[in-house]
């Protein structure tokens, strides 16, 4: 079942060339993106995701295809909660919507960068050592919990040690200057506010992984498909944002559910020496979990207002 080297070169290719058209063809200039245009991004993205399953279930076969199909709802189902992270550091630091998907898109690139990482050595480990497989389900199990207690998606990138670190080395103006990361000030090369949000949303994506990677190997330990799924996943998050910044109150319940799935990962990778539970079923479990939690959300927000992202067309950075 493992993937030759021909499917991680059409991987590859599939991801690098739908990058390259979104930035440079498609978003070539700054604009705010639109509720519609963001839909139909999302359509396509979603449509390349479920397409690459569907070649992953032909080449590979029905037990590979459902693992992939899991694996993608687990990751676009735990990507929802960055939607809200990215509107609060987007508010924070008062980001213009015009910039916010160039910003998104070098952001969803370092994603895609680490997770490669993390989903190498993760395989690594539990292809040595075996017992490395509790630890993934205890994270999961304590990640979980935490997120079921917690209240809101409060978050204060002040308080974020890389930041604080980089502050320190490189000085960063107090204006944003278009889309650019750096700019001269006085003869003097800066940092503009754009790359200390860049930095923020690249810290925070690395601890979300600690949640979304040990939850894809509670599915599959197979590195093409955990790392495919994931890419497809977070390809489409800047499109999902735009989407569904503007309704985050509408999903008052969806943290829960985020939480449970979680839990269920967690358990799932616990007892697998014991029983291995048929991925379809895992599929299943996943989706009614989703489903469920949006569903009920809308309902009971049913005639409320949605709740504005924060992120202004135009504004300074604090």
């Amino acid at each position: 079942m493992q993937a030759d080297l021909a499917l991680w070169i059409l991987l590859a290719v599939v991801i690098a060339t739908f990058l390259f058209l979104d930035l440079f063809v498609f978003h070539r200039d700054a604009h705010a993106v639109s509720f519609k245009e963001a839909s139909i991004w999302s359509v396509v993205w979603i449509g390349l995701g479920l397409s690459f399953g569907v070649l992953v279930w032909m080449w590979l076969g029905p037990q590979a295809g459902g693992e992939y199909l899991a694996g993608y709802a687990i990751e676009k189902s735990l990507s929802m909660d960055n939607v809200f992270l990215f509107a609060m550091i987007f508010g924070y630091f008062l980001v213009p919507a015009k910039y916010q998907h160039r910003l998104l898109f070098y952001g969803v690139l370092g994603a895609i960068v680490f997770r490669a990482i993390f989903i190498l050595a993760g395989s690594a480990l539990l292809e040595t050592f075996h017992f490395t497989i509790y630890i993934f389900g205890a994270i999961l199990l304590i990640t979980g919990w935490k997120m079921a207690r917690s209240k809101g998606h409060g978050v204060d990138p002040e308080k974020n040690p890389v930041l604080k670190l980089m502050r320190r080395v490189i000085p960063i103006g107090k204006e944003y200057h278009g889309q650019s990361f750096f700019t001269r000030v006085d003869g003097r090369r800066v940092a503009t506010p754009l790359f200390a949000v860049l930095v923020v949303i690249e810290t925070s994506d690395i601890l979300f992984a600690i949640d979304s990677i040990p939850a894809i190997f509670a599915i599959t330990t197979d590195p093409f498909i955990v790392f495919s799924s994931n890419a497809f996943a977070i390809l489409g998050l800047r499109s999902l944002y735009f989407m569904l910044a503007g309704m985050i109150g509408r999903f008052a319940y969806l943290k829960l559910g985020l939480a449970a799935l979680l839990v269920f990962a967690g358990v799932k990778i616990i007892i697998s020496d014991i029983y291995k539970m048929p991925v379809f079923l895992s599929l299943g479990v996943i989706v009614g979990i989703l489903a469920v939690s949006i569903g009920y959300s809308l309902w009971k927000t049913r005639g409320l207002p949605p709740t504005q992202s924060g992120t202004p067309a135009d504004s300074t950075a604090h």
